[in-house]
Protein backbone atom coordinates (compact mmCIF):
# COMPACT_ATOMS: atom_id res chain seq x y z
CA UNK A 1 0.00 0.00 0.00
CA UNK A 2 1.49 3.43 -1.03
CA UNK A 3 0.30 5.01 2.46
CA UNK A 4 3.05 3.05 4.34
CA UNK A 5 5.51 3.96 1.41
CA UNK A 6 8.34 6.50 1.92
CA UNK A 7 8.47 8.18 -1.80
CA UNK A 8 12.04 10.31 -0.63
CA UNK A 9 13.61 7.01 0.12
CA UNK A 10 12.55 5.40 -3.42
CA UNK A 11 13.71 8.67 -5.00
CA UNK A 12 17.07 8.54 -3.43
CA UNK A 13 17.85 5.90 -6.04
CA UNK A 14 18.47 8.73 -8.43
CA UNK A 15 18.83 11.28 -6.90
CA UNK A 16 20.84 11.98 -3.83
CA UNK A 17 19.47 12.79 -0.08
CA UNK A 18 22.00 15.78 -0.52
CA UNK A 19 19.89 17.43 -3.31
CA UNK A 20 16.42 16.97 -1.46
CA UNK A 21 18.08 17.99 1.95
CA UNK A 22 19.20 21.60 0.23
CA UNK A 23 16.02 21.85 -1.68
CA UNK A 24 14.41 21.74 1.76
CA UNK A 25 17.07 24.87 3.09
CA UNK A 26 16.41 26.50 0.08
CA UNK A 27 12.66 26.86 1.01
CA UNK A 28 12.98 27.43 3.98
CA UNK A 29 15.45 30.63 3.08
CA UNK A 30 12.84 31.33 0.40
CA UNK A 31 9.94 31.85 3.61
CA UNK A 32 12.59 33.93 5.70
CA UNK A 33 13.70 35.98 3.11
CA UNK A 34 10.16 36.55 1.38
CA UNK A 35 8.71 37.36 4.94
CA UNK A 36 11.75 39.77 5.76
CA UNK A 37 11.09 41.55 2.23
CA UNK A 38 7.43 41.44 3.16
CA UNK A 39 8.05 43.49 6.77
CA UNK A 40 10.52 45.57 5.35
CA UNK A 41 8.01 47.32 2.42
CA UNK A 42 4.77 46.56 3.79
CA UNK A 43 5.96 47.56 7.31
CA UNK A 44 2.86 45.51 9.30
CA UNK A 45 5.65 44.81 11.75
CA UNK A 46 6.46 48.28 12.67
CA UNK A 47 2.42 49.38 12.58
CA UNK A 48 2.10 46.91 14.89
CA UNK A 49 4.20 47.58 17.15
CA UNK A 50 3.52 51.68 17.01
CA UNK A 51 -0.43 50.79 17.29
CA UNK A 52 0.36 48.60 20.31
CA UNK A 53 2.07 50.99 21.81
CA UNK A 54 -0.89 53.69 21.39
CA UNK A 55 -2.97 51.49 22.76
CA UNK A 56 -1.11 50.70 26.36
CA UNK A 57 -1.80 54.18 27.00
CA UNK A 58 -5.40 53.89 26.42
CA UNK A 59 -5.80 50.79 29.26
CA UNK A 60 -8.23 50.99 31.91
CA UNK A 61 -6.77 48.07 33.74
CA UNK A 62 -2.97 46.83 34.31
CA UNK A 63 -2.53 43.14 33.73
CA UNK A 64 -0.41 40.74 35.54
CA UNK A 65 2.23 38.76 34.48
CA UNK A 66 -0.29 35.63 35.03
CA UNK A 67 -3.53 37.06 34.04
CA UNK A 68 -1.05 37.99 30.70
CA UNK A 69 0.06 34.56 30.62
CA UNK A 70 -3.74 33.47 30.90
CA UNK A 71 -4.81 35.65 28.19
CA UNK A 72 -2.05 34.60 25.65
CA UNK A 73 -2.49 30.66 26.60
CA UNK A 74 -6.09 31.02 26.05
CA UNK A 75 -5.75 32.54 22.19
CA UNK A 76 -2.93 30.14 21.90
CA UNK A 77 -5.37 27.21 22.55
CA UNK A 78 -8.68 28.70 21.27
CA UNK A 79 -7.92 31.51 18.57
CA UNK A 80 -4.98 30.03 16.89
CA UNK A 81 -4.85 25.94 17.45
CA UNK A 82 -8.64 25.59 16.47
CA UNK A 83 -10.25 28.89 14.87
CA UNK A 84 -12.69 29.60 16.97
CA UNK A 85 -12.60 33.11 15.66
CA UNK A 86 -14.78 31.23 12.31
CA UNK A 87 -17.06 29.72 14.36
CA UNK A 88 -18.83 26.38 14.86
CA UNK A 89 -19.35 26.24 11.16
CA UNK A 90 -17.76 24.47 7.97
CA UNK A 91 -15.45 27.49 7.25
CA UNK A 92 -13.79 26.62 10.58
CA UNK A 93 -13.97 22.71 9.84
CA UNK A 94 -11.69 23.03 6.36
CA UNK A 95 -9.85 25.81 8.07
CA UNK A 96 -8.19 23.17 10.64
CA UNK A 97 -8.45 20.50 7.99
CA UNK A 98 -6.14 22.54 5.96
CA UNK A 99 -4.01 24.02 8.71
CA UNK A 100 -2.91 20.71 10.74
CA UNK A 101 -3.19 18.68 7.06
CA UNK A 102 -0.27 21.45 6.24
CA UNK A 103 1.64 21.03 9.35
CA UNK A 104 1.41 17.16 8.89
CA UNK A 105 2.43 16.84 5.47
CA UNK A 106 5.98 19.28 6.15
CA UNK A 107 6.86 17.45 9.16
CA UNK A 108 6.97 14.24 7.56
CA UNK A 109 8.52 15.82 4.53
CA UNK A 110 11.10 17.00 6.78
CA UNK A 111 11.53 14.18 8.82
CA UNK A 112 11.77 12.04 5.98
CA UNK A 113 14.14 13.94 3.95
CA UNK A 114 16.28 14.37 6.63
CA UNK A 115 16.06 10.85 8.53
CA UNK A 116 15.12 8.55 6.16
CA UNK A 117 16.26 9.36 2.50
CA UNK A 118 19.03 6.83 2.16
CA UNK A 119 18.22 3.75 0.23
CA UNK A 120 19.56 1.62 3.62
CA UNK A 121 17.48 3.46 5.98
CA UNK A 122 14.33 1.95 6.87
CA UNK A 123 11.67 4.44 7.55
CA UNK A 124 9.16 3.51 10.27
CA UNK A 125 6.05 3.19 8.98
CA UNK A 126 4.06 6.24 10.66
CA UNK A 127 5.97 8.72 9.04
CA UNK A 128 5.43 7.97 5.84
CA UNK A 129 1.32 7.76 6.66
CA UNK A 130 1.59 11.11 8.60
CA UNK A 131 2.70 12.30 5.57
CA UNK A 132 -0.10 11.03 3.28
CA UNK A 133 -2.67 11.89 5.14
CA UNK A 134 -1.56 15.25 6.30
CA UNK A 135 -1.48 15.64 1.96
CA UNK A 136 -4.87 14.53 1.78
CA UNK A 137 -6.52 16.89 4.91
CA UNK A 138 -4.68 19.60 3.34
CA UNK A 139 -6.04 18.93 -0.54
CA UNK A 140 -9.54 17.96 0.99
CA UNK A 141 -9.95 21.42 3.31
CA UNK A 142 -8.30 23.51 1.02
CA UNK A 143 -10.14 22.42 -1.23
CA UNK A 144 -13.56 22.65 0.06
CA UNK A 145 -12.87 26.04 1.01
CA UNK A 146 -11.50 26.99 -2.89
CA UNK A 147 -14.61 25.62 -4.15
CA UNK A 148 -17.78 26.40 -1.61
CA UNK A 149 -16.21 28.71 1.20
CA UNK A 150 -14.37 32.00 -0.71
CA UNK A 151 -16.05 34.93 0.49
CA UNK A 152 -16.06 36.48 -3.37
CA UNK A 153 -17.40 32.93 -4.32
CA UNK A 154 -19.66 32.36 -1.65
CA UNK A 155 -20.89 35.29 -0.99
CA UNK A 156 -20.13 37.50 -3.97
CA UNK A 157 -21.51 35.04 -6.73
CA UNK A 158 -18.02 35.13 -8.55
CA UNK A 159 -16.92 31.80 -10.25
CA UNK A 160 -14.34 29.66 -8.70
CA UNK A 161 -12.16 29.69 -11.36
CA UNK A 162 -12.01 33.17 -10.70
CA UNK A 163 -7.69 33.34 -9.82
CA UNK A 164 -6.79 36.73 -7.94
CA UNK A 165 -3.01 37.16 -6.16
CA UNK A 166 -4.56 36.91 -3.15
CA UNK A 167 -4.67 33.32 -4.05
CA UNK A 168 -1.67 31.93 -4.77
CA UNK A 169 -0.35 30.69 -1.17
CA UNK A 170 -3.66 28.34 -1.14
CA UNK A 171 -3.39 27.06 -4.72
CA UNK A 172 -0.11 26.49 -4.75
CA UNK A 173 -0.83 25.04 -1.28
CA UNK A 174 -3.35 22.27 -2.48
CA UNK A 175 -1.22 22.01 -5.82
CA UNK A 176 1.83 20.63 -3.96
CA UNK A 177 -0.43 18.29 -1.76
CA UNK A 178 -2.17 16.88 -4.88
CA UNK A 179 0.96 16.43 -6.84
CA UNK A 180 2.91 14.95 -4.09
CA UNK A 181 0.20 12.34 -3.44
CA UNK A 182 0.10 11.62 -7.14
CA UNK A 183 3.58 11.26 -7.39
CA UNK A 184 4.13 9.12 -4.52
CA UNK A 185 0.83 6.62 -5.96
CA UNK A 186 2.89 6.27 -9.37
CA UNK A 187 6.28 5.88 -7.74
CA UNK A 188 4.92 3.06 -5.65
CA UNK A 189 3.38 1.36 -8.94
CA UNK A 190 6.86 0.54 -9.91
CA UNK A 191 5.93 2.15 -13.34
CA UNK A 192 9.98 1.52 -14.29
CA UNK A 193 10.98 3.66 -17.50
CA UNK A 194 7.63 5.28 -18.07
CA UNK A 195 7.38 8.71 -17.49
CA UNK A 196 3.90 9.32 -15.37
CA UNK A 197 5.45 9.92 -11.83
CA UNK A 198 8.68 12.24 -13.24
CA UNK A 199 6.18 14.71 -14.80
CA UNK A 200 4.38 14.80 -11.28
CA UNK A 201 7.42 15.05 -9.31
CA UNK A 202 8.14 18.11 -11.77
CA UNK A 203 4.50 19.16 -10.71
CA UNK A 204 5.20 18.50 -7.08
CA UNK A 205 8.61 20.53 -7.34
CA UNK A 206 7.15 23.36 -9.13
CA UNK A 207 4.35 24.22 -6.87
CA UNK A 208 6.86 23.95 -3.85
CA UNK A 209 8.50 26.76 -5.79
CA UNK A 210 5.63 29.16 -6.31
CA UNK A 211 4.65 28.31 -2.26
CA UNK A 212 7.59 29.09 -0.36
CA UNK A 213 9.39 31.30 -3.15
CA UNK A 214 5.36 33.45 -3.69
CA UNK A 215 5.33 34.19 -0.06
CA UNK A 216 6.21 38.32 -0.47
CA UNK A 217 3.08 38.09 -3.59
CA UNK A 218 0.68 35.61 -1.66
CA UNK A 219 -1.07 34.96 1.92
CA UNK A 220 1.80 33.13 3.36
CA UNK A 221 3.54 35.60 5.29
CA UNK A 222 0.04 36.08 7.16
CA UNK A 223 0.73 32.73 9.02
CA UNK A 224 2.96 34.58 11.12
CA UNK A 225 1.12 37.70 11.73
CA UNK A 226 -1.77 36.44 12.73
CA UNK A 227 -1.26 34.79 15.64
CA UNK A 228 0.71 37.87 16.98
CA UNK A 229 -2.43 40.11 15.99
CA UNK A 230 -4.91 37.83 17.52
CA UNK A 231 -2.52 37.39 21.24
CA UNK A 232 -2.48 41.51 21.03
CA UNK A 233 -6.38 42.17 20.41
CA UNK A 234 -7.20 39.94 23.73
CA UNK A 235 -4.59 41.61 25.63
CA UNK A 236 -5.93 44.86 24.44
CA UNK A 237 -9.84 43.44 25.04
CA UNK A 238 -8.43 42.35 28.68
CA UNK A 239 -7.03 45.57 30.06
CA UNK A 240 -9.44 47.86 28.33
CA UNK A 241 -7.29 49.42 25.78
CA UNK A 242 -9.29 47.53 22.91
CA UNK A 243 -6.48 48.82 20.49
CA UNK A 244 -8.33 52.59 20.64
CA UNK A 245 -11.96 51.30 19.23
CA UNK A 246 -14.84 52.57 20.67
CA UNK A 247 -16.76 49.68 23.27
CA UNK A 248 -19.39 47.76 21.77
CA UNK A 249 -22.64 49.18 21.60
CA UNK A 250 -25.83 48.58 23.45
CA UNK A 251 -28.17 47.86 20.50
CA UNK A 252 -31.03 46.21 20.31
CA UNK A 253 -31.07 42.51 19.19
CA UNK A 254 -34.30 42.96 17.12
CA UNK A 255 -33.72 44.51 13.51
CA UNK A 256 -37.13 43.81 12.25
CA UNK A 257 -38.74 40.18 10.64
CA UNK A 258 -35.94 41.07 7.64
CA UNK A 259 -32.97 39.41 9.69
CA UNK A 260 -34.36 35.97 9.84
CA UNK A 261 -35.24 35.14 6.46
CA UNK A 262 -31.25 34.19 5.66
CA UNK A 263 -28.51 33.31 7.13
CA UNK A 264 -25.90 36.38 7.52
CA UNK A 265 -23.19 35.41 4.52
CA UNK A 266 -22.84 38.70 3.00
CA UNK A 267 -19.67 40.28 4.41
Amino acid sequence: MFLINNPFAILSETVSPIFMQSFVILMIALVVIGTLVDIIHKKNVKYFFENAKKAKLSATKKLTTSERIGVISKTIISDIATTSELGAGKRRVAHVLGMYGTILFWVGSVIMIFCYSNQSSNTPSFWPIIWHVGAIMTVVGGGWFWFFLRVDVYSEAQPWYRIIKADLFVLALIASSLFGLIWSYLQSMNLGDRWDDKVFLVLYIVANLVLFGGVYWSKFAHMFYKPGAAIQKNLAEADGSRDNLPPEADAPKQFGLGITRENPKHY
